[in-house]
């Protein structure tokens, strides 16, 4: 089967399409044959050497890449049960010590980090939900809101943060997005309550709308300092970054997230898609032939939504 994968740490570039064994399903683990892999910023970091250099990962020869995937169970392991051959899944591969990411014609994934796919729409758009659709979820559950409560979402316009928006809504809380000027729009029909463009004083336009600070916040778009200044004394704050929250001034609780494939949740998070409750986003497809040009196009920035590779 054809793969993409990294041999020496660098740029896009770095990215090789190469022709490698196809993996075998183990005791309680899937063989997906992948229909869609999405592009993260993960994984520009785990192609340009970051996580090896942040301790994350262990140098290898061989790197595969990729963390998202949508497509079609086409070999069970011993001891899997809930899972056929011939079902439509999504999946999350938060392992780091594997040879091989989703960016492959097949990959083998832990049967506890897939769920079945939802029904209503296509592998290349369910392959944009795993990830960021987790990463929203858990972050919200370290905030650990009541509903009624008011939490900042920073990045509200983008892939984690437009998750996390619709998904804080549900909860029952009321939500206070930032963004670009271009996603107010989009931000407030997920349901944000109030709006602060990038660029403003994020700190105090909270605090304008929400006198005294918000309870929580979630900093999808890394932005550190100024949303933690716009959370109330003993509020608190989750970072979607290792290595990048701020201290906890004032009493504020500081969390790290460290996404975990839950197969629960991405069932959870199917059944929102299948209602009509959370929202998919592609910016565009790619052959996985062509992962170096996704790549280029991912460290352009810009991107409302996930670039997807198609084997």
């Amino acid at each position: 089967m054809r793969a993409v994968v990294v041999r020496a740490a660098g740029g896009p570039e770095a990215l090789e399409y190469v022709e490698t064994r196809v993996p075998g399903a183990g005791p309680g683990s899937v063989r997906i044959r992948v229909e869609g892999a999405a592009v993260n910023p993960v994984d520009a970091a785990t192609r340009s050497g970051a996580l090896v250099e942040a301790g994350l990962m262990a140098p290898r020869e061989v790197t595969g890449i990729g963390w998202d995937v949508a497509g079609v169970v086409e070999e069970t392991g011993p001891g899997v049960r809930g899972f056929a051959v011939g079902d439509r899944v999504i999946g999350l591969r938060d392992r780091l010590d594997v040879p091989l990411g989703t960016y492959a014609e097949s990959v083998v994934l832990d049967a506890g980090a897939v769920a079945r796919a939802p029904g209503s729409v296509p592998a290349t758009a369910t392959a944009t939900l795993p990830l960021n659709g987790l990463t929203a979820w858990q972050g919200l559950d370290l905030l650990a809101a009541a509903p009624g409560a008011t939490v900042l979402v920073t990045g509200g316009g983008g892939a984690v943060g437009g998750f996390a928006v619709e998904l804080a809504v549900r909860r029952g809380l009321r939500v206070v997005a930032s963004g670009a000027p271009a996603d107010e729009e989009f931000v407030r029909a997920r349901g944000a309550r109030w709006f602060v463009p990038r660029g403003a004083d994020l700190a105090g336009a909270v605090r304008e709308a929400v006198p005294g600070g918000v309870d929580g916040a979630l900093d999808a778009a890394v932005v550190g300092l100024p949303a933690l200044g716009a959370v109330r004394n003993r509020g608190a704050f989750v970072s979607v970054v290792a290595g990048a929250a701020p201290a906890g001034l004032r009493g504020i609780r500081v969390c790290e997230l460290w996404v975990a494939a839950d197969g629960a949740q991405l069932a959870a998070l199917a059944a929102l898609v299948d209602e009509g409750r959370l929202t998919l986003r592609v910016a565009g497809t790619l052959p996985l032939s062509e992962a170096v040009r996704a790549h280029r196009r991912l460290e352009r920035g810009g991107l409302r939504g996930r670039l997807v590779l198609v084997p």
